[in-house]
């Protein structure tokens, strides 16, 4: 009797790139590259070590959130991970379990600054390559008011996101006078993406820089530098 082997048959059109997040914004975010790509959650564990740092912190779980995907990708693809936090100080702040939880962060961060670090994991299965970057962006909160908060946690908004806000809500718009990365606090930082995956040989097939402030009505002051390979932001 012959022997039979099991062999996966792949589609030729099956897209290169993963994203190991299910989030609406990152989705959105990286469709503006031009990449074509199919989504997969990633389920990791997310308590921080002791004595972690927080850029530590971020990049580990990129790249766990990576290594979790491999299972539900083919050889030829790369799994695009990413991971953000919000840090007060040397407080880590996820997200709120409750809308009370909601309140406290927000007027934690009032009036104040604060950094926002997305870590970045790129994981090209042929070979086993892997490329992190880390984005730290400098947040500053406009003085909201007690009433603003209060108006913002009953919409439910602020419930999925780490330090309890969005930067891009139009009704709270909680950040002003902000000079970093706009994509990052949204949780995607796309310059950052953008060198890491052309390591890999992936290039955007748009102009990453426009697409990206063009859709995010938003001036960036580091992106050339990013992309030119810059440690900044």
């Amino acid at each position: 009797m012959g022997e039979y082997r099991c062999v996966r048959i792949l589609a030729v059109n099956d897209p290169v790139l993963v994203l190991a997040s299910t989030s609406p914004r990152r989705r959105d975010l990286l469709t503006l590259g031009g990449w074509q790509f199919i989504t997969q959650g990633a389920d990791v564990d997310e308590s921080q070590l002791p004595g972690e740092l927080s850029g530590s912190y971020v990049l580990r779980l990129a790249e766990n959130k990576a290594r979790a995907c491999t299972k539900f990708a083919h050889n030829d693809q790369t799994i695009l991970a990413a991971d953000t936090t919000v840090v007060a100080g040397k407080v880590i702040l996820g997200k709120p379990k409750d809308k009370a939880e909601a309140v406290e962060m927000l007027k934690a961060l009032r009036g104040r600054h604060h950094q926002v670090l997305t870590g970045v994991a790129a994981l090209r299965l042929s070979d086993g390559t892997l490329v992190t970057d880390l984005c730290i962006t400098d947040v500053p909160m406009r003085a909201y008011s007690d009433e603003e908060i209060e108006a913002y946690v009953a919409t439910g908004d602020p419930l999925d996101k780490a330090g309890a806000y969005g930067i891009q809500n139009p009704g709270f718009h909680p950040v002003e006078g902000l000079r970093g990365c706009y994509a990052s606090v949204m949780g995607l930082p796309l310059c950052h993406v953008t060198r890491s995956l052309r390591k890999l040989g992936i290039a955007p097939s748009t102009d990453i820089a426009a697409e990206c402030q063009t859709s995010l009505i938003y001036v960036c002051p580091i992106s050339a530098a990013v992309l030119g390979g810059e440690m900044i932001g």
